[in-house]
């Protein structure tokens, strides 16, 4: 019999591809959408879908009790769910921990605790590292976020490291490319124009990894059972602003793009205005104070080998690779 999958957050960009994966595997997939989610990349007829609204405790429990009643009880969950964005810390606690907690105990008193669950957690959880001699972070270093993103990710892991009776697993991912996904996408098009802009003006070292490689870790990860620990999920090496321009160069078919970098003090004092302005149009706005300390992080570099022995995870897309498949897919999409 087939094993089965909930996914939440399974309309955004790696919800999609983590659903193509496990469909892939032969899964029963269950991808966990609000009504409102577009499920423009969600077109496999195999797909079961499931309406949560996570902002209603009350109707999440009926909506989970009516699917276990009738049969359906998951052997995995992945949780996707979270933001990015938020106005302030109490917004993002609300969505990347208030919500993965009610999922939680839900399944929990529904006696419907899955075999695993996996968390997408982020490399946002480590704070910065060491920008002298970039040492890698290490699966033994103490989480130390400064960023009220990392802090809300944190305060998910260390709930669910503690919450007895959950067999988990979560992912620290560092920058996920790919398909679908719109942040590069728009460094790449900015870099297509001629143009590629960084900030500060200190060596930084970025890591990434591609998106069907951290789909097919997260399946690898949950078939290898409840590992209990956290990972680093990324490329094993990493890049510099540099070497990322000539990669996406070469892939353009390009020559030549102009790197305009910006002074960290007029990132800061932008981002500060811009968080400001949001604040009183009460819109959440993409620069804010929490960007501008991802933007001056320095040292993006992680160690991945845990992933590596614990099960066998390995990325099969480089750089180079994975750039040259995302390009393809934005021009016959229609994005390039």
């Amino acid at each position: 019999m087939a094993k089965k999958i909930l996914i939440t957050g399974a309309g955004g960009f790696i919800g999609g591809h983590l659903v193509q994966e496990a469909l892939e595997r032969g899964y029963e997939t269950w991808a966990a959408v609000r009504a409102t989610t577009s499920r423009e990349f969600l077109n496999d007829e195999r797909i079961h879908f499931i309406e949560l609204d996570f902002t209603d405790n009350d109707k999440l429990h009926d909506t989970l009790r009516t699917v276990i009643d009738d049969g359906t009880r998951w052997d995995y969950v992945v949780h996707n769910l979270g933001a990015t964005r938020a106005e302030n810390y109490l917004e993002f606690e609300c969505v990347n921990y208030g919500y993965m907690r009610d999922l939680v105990e839900a399944l929990k008193d529904l006696d419907a605790v899955p075999e695993v669950f996996l968390l997408m957690s982020s490399l946002s959880v480590m704070g910065p590292g060491d920008e002298k001699n970039y040492t890698p972070f290490h699966s033994d270093d103490a989480p130390n976020p400064n960023t009220r993103y990392g802090m809300s990710k944190l305060k998910a892991e260390s709930y669910l490291q503690h919450f007895a009776g959950i067999p988990y697993t979560i992912f620290r991912c560092t920058g996920v490319y790919g398909p679908h996904e719109r942040d590069y996408f728009l460094m790449m098009k900015s870099i297509k124009r001629g143009f590629d802009f960084s900030v500060g003006f200190r060596k930084q070292m970025l890591t990434f990894i591609y998106v069907r490689d951290l789909a097919r870790g997260v399946m690898d990860a949950l078939e290898r059972g409840p590992l209990r620990r956290a990972y680093f999920m990324s490329e094993a090496r990493g890049y510099s602003q540099k070497e990322f321009r000539q990669i996406v160069l070469r892939k353009l078919g390009k020559r030549r793009a102009i790197p305009v970098t910006c002074p960290l003090w007029v990132v800061k004092m932008v981002c500060a205005i811009s968080e400001s302005w949001g604040k009183m149009r009460m819109k959440t706005m993409t620069l804010n104070r929490d960007k501008y300390k991802i933007l001056k992080q320095r040292n993006w570099l992680c160690d991945t080998e845990d992933a590596r022995r614990d099960f066998g995870f390995e990325a099969q897309w480089d750089l180079e690779r994975g750039v040259s498949d995302a390009i393809d897919w934005y021009r016959q999409a229609g994005w390039l």
